[in-house]
């Protein structure tokens, strides 16, 4: 069994949900050595979030960004971390509810998702920067 940890950077995106199956991949050419395994990938802040969904229709994305909007708005009265701008607790409520790590199986060398999935970075700030995950692979 082979245990490999790395830390990747996605680029800065606005907030939203982006697809970043791809860019996450490019940066484990290790990934295409494991025949199976699991592949766990964690982000490191408090802001942003990593989910799995629908990787097709680009609505889903503008939804599920309007539905969060609605659970958790901006400059609500009873807020009280509010000195880091007004998408700040509101990006720290969403980070909860979504989390911050994912657990995916590995196939012949590849992340075993379905046909319409695809890993999500949420982002929740206006301009969160660039995102730092660590990605821990274990399997054969």
């Amino acid at each position: 069994m082979t245990w490999l940890q790395k830390e990747i950077r996605l680029r800065a995106r606005q907030r939203g949900f982006h697809i970043v199956t791809e860019e996450i991949v490019r940066q484990l050419p290790e990934l295409r050595q494991m025949r199976v395994g699991l592949a766990h990938i964690f982000i490191k802040h408090t802001s942003a979030s990593l989910a799995l969904n629908e990787n097709a229709d680009p609505t889903v994305r503008s939804d599920l960004e309007a539905h969060f909007e609605l659970l958790a708005p901006e400059d609500a009265p009873h807020y009280v971390h509010t000195y880091e701008g007004p998408d700040d607790m509101p990006a720290h409520i969403k980070a909860v509810l979504i989390g911050s790590s994912l657990t995916i199986p590995i196939t012949l060398g590849r992340l075993n998702l379905g046909v319409w999935q695809g890993i999500y970075l949420c982002e929740h700030r206006d301009r969160g920067g660039s995102r730092t995950v660590v990605v821990t692979m274990t399997g054969e």
